[in-house]
């Protein structure tokens, strides 16, 4: 057995041992040490890279690794095998998916608005913001000789009497505690319960008659690289906390698909489930109610919104026929999860809401998302774009609606992008480039000074945009201008640094790339080409859309301007963008705080015509059409041919 060090810029090493041979990519996700590997550790992504400290690896230089890189020590986890002890360093871009959970300032407006938006919007299209949970005030006969009734059926004899309920369910966990209870109170007693449309009552909690009760609930958007969450007082809808961090199964590749293969291996399903839930949502919930004073156990109800297969994963269901034709999931819609059966650390009897996928690539997230962008409530033609690993898209108004999903791959959040990283501290979030110096102006997330160590998808589109229309860059993305910051390596592919090592806060230049570019390109096309394929498929033109709302957490906001340059998204007139952040969050909120938007929410999915663009045949031309910039067919975009 050897050690195994791994070093982190924050000075917390975390060491660990393994076999003779062991590949230390495999030995950091056994040791839940995040080291970034969208490819599912292929050697295909090149992102792994971590700095030989001490000892040695047998590591073979990959075409990611310059000489120059080789010999300062830069190796590729997932091609290095353990032959003796040996240190590591994990640079802060090759971490960034996992590090620094953020936990919202809740005083902040900007953190709360689009919530109270979501709320105010439901409201105005005469949806009711309540729902199936209430605090029952309940006074039972204190018990004698001459009344022997038992604890449990005292209290459903009351309930029924006070309510008028047909039936009254009391779990294990109220069992064990309704006699201390009782007697302390003098059988006088305040119960969290739910009332099903059918009359029946769930009894989740019993408490003394004084005592001060709240009923949170927990709203959860499942992201394939980043997951976020609300913890909420069910009763008023109040947020009583906000937090997020990146997806814990993000080691297992940045994809669904990479994650699907992996969790069919041995142990697999497992792992998945376990890096989802155990590592990801538990410490959310934890770091919320630290930070609020709130009790995990006193959080009662539960609203999911994931795609397809995040569901699945979190469920610990198989993922494979989601992926094999034809296509088919265990569930589109379901009822029947509880905390319990997952390992949710909040009370164990809580329900969970899961919002209700429409197909394989189209799930609950675009569902929630649809709900609280209101589509579904204008005449006007609208379109929903929710831009994450997977693009998926929404079409309609109160008639009619259409979705689709493309494999946009996960460049909006970083991913397949050298520097790229989730919208966290330390992320560029936009900027701008001077023509003539060819110097950059950017933003970074986080406190003020903070230094830049990445780009997150909101960056990657102004960079992209000012290299575009400052020349730098060809409509291939080649570079064509030189400079102090326009360099190329032995191969003679060509990078722009955005900030030198010196003005980082990396080991490294933060520099964007020509293949980084090519992804992106890539990326930009799918979406464009999916909005292009699906309007065509009922005879509309781009001309016809009224509204376009973008939606994802890939930074504070996207300058829609230049995502227009790039031909990402369709030369229509600026203001009918709008801008609407983590709708799916938005959504899953909404669900726990309405019965009424949970019933619209399942109405919706039921509705909705799913497109599957695999099927089309114009797609694949309209996809090789896009992945220029802004596209071959320059007519699409006069505003970026003007420009330029």
């Amino acid at each position: 057995m050897f050690k195994v060090t791994f070093k982190f810029g924050s000075g917390e090493d975390v060491t660990t041992f393994a076999q003779e041979g062991e590949n230390l990519l495999d030995v950091a996700r056994k040791t839940n040490v995040a080291i970034d590997a969208p490819c599912g550790g292929n050697a295909s992504c090149g992102k792994c890279k971590v700095k030989l400290v001490d000892g040695e690896l047998d590591s073979p230089k990959t075409r990611h690794i310059s000489d120059e890189e080789y010999g300062n020590g830069w190796r590729l986890a997932c091609v290095s095998k353990i032959m003796g002890d040996v240190a590591v360093e994990v640079p802060d871009i090759a971490s960034a998916y996992r590090s620094r959970m953020k936990v919202a300032d809740l005083s902040s407006k900007e953190e709360i608005a689009i919530f109270e938006n979501a709320k105010n919007d439901l409201e105005a299209a005469g949806l009711a913001l309540t729902n199936s949970m209430e605090i029952l005030e309940i006074s039972m006969e204190v018990p004698s000789l001459d009344d022997t009734m038992p604890d449990n059926e005292r209290l459903v004899r009351a309930i029924k009497k006070q309510t008028g309920a047909t039936s009254v369910r009391l779990p294990y966990q109220v069992l064990t505690k309704m006699a201390r209870v009782f007697r302390d109170s003098h059988f006088e007693v305040r119960c969290v319960a739910r009332t099903s449309s059918a009359g029946d009552i769930f009894v989740y909690d019993v408490y003394p008659k004084d005592a001060e009760v709240v009923i949170g609930g927990l709203a959860i958007d499942i992201g394939t690289t980043t997951v976020s969450a609300l913890l909420i007082n069910m009763l008023t809808g109040e947020i009583i906390g906000k937090a997020s961090a990146g997806n814990g199964q993000i080691r297992y590749g940045a994809d669904v698909i990479n994650r699907i293969i992996e969790s069919m291996k041995p142990g697999g399903s497992k792992k998945l489930q376990e890096a989802i839930i155990e590592e990801t949502i538990n410490p959310l919930i934890e770091q919320m109610c630290r930070a609020s004073g709130f009790l995990p156990e006193h959080i009662y109800r539960m609203a999911v919104a994931a795609n397809t297969t995040m569901n699945h994963l979190m469920a610990g269901m198989e993922g494979d026929p989601i992926r094999m034709e034809p296509y088919i999931p265990t569930f589109y819609k379901t009822n029947s999860l509880f905390a319990s059966d997952i390992g949710i650390h909040i009370n164990r009897d809580a329900h969970i809401i899961i919002a209700p996928n429409i197909g394989s690539y189209v799930g609950g997230d675009i569902t929630a998302g649809t709900l609280v962008s209101m589509l579904w409530n204008r005449p006007e033609f609208s379109l929903f774009i929710d831009l994450g690993t997977n693009g998926e898209l929404v079409f309609g108004n109160s008639d009619f609606m259409m979705s689709c999903a493309c494999s946009a791959g996960p460049a909006f959040e970083g991913g397949d992008i050298s520097c790229g990283m989730r919208a966290t501290d330390g992320a560029i979030e936009a900027c701008t480039i001077d023509k003539k110096t060819m110097d950059p102006s950017y933003s970074v997330i986080g406190k003020e000074g903070e230094k830049p160590i990445g780009l997150c998808g909101s960056g990657i589109i102004d960079v992209i945009a000012e290299l575009f229309r400052t020349g730098i860059i060809n409509p291939k993305g080649k570079f064509v201008r030189e400079g102090k910051r326009v360099r190329h390596d032995e191969y003679g592919m060509g990078s722009y640094v955005l900030a030198f090592e010196e003005e980082a806060g990396s080991v490294k230049d933060v520099e964007i790339n020509e293949v980084d570019i090519d992804n992106f390109i890539r990326a930009k096309g799918a979406i464009f080409s999916a909005i292009r394929t699906m309007l065509a498929s009922i005879d509309f033109e781009v001309e016809m859309i009224d509204d376009v709302y973008v939606a994802g957490g890939i930074g504070s906001g996207i300058n829609m301007e230049n995502a227009v340059r790039i031909g990402m998204f369709p030369d229509i007139p600026i203001e009918k963008f709008h801008y609407i952040g983590n709708s799916s969050l938005a959504g899953a909120y909404t669900m726990l705080l309405s019965r009424d938007a949970e019933r619209k929410c399942y109405d919706l999915a039921s509705n909705m015509t799913y497109l599957e663009l695999s099927t089309v045949p114009s797609y694949m031309d309209e996809f090789v059409a896009c992945c220029f910039i802004p596209h071959t067919d320059t007519s699409l975009f006069p505003s970026s041919v003007q420009e330029s």
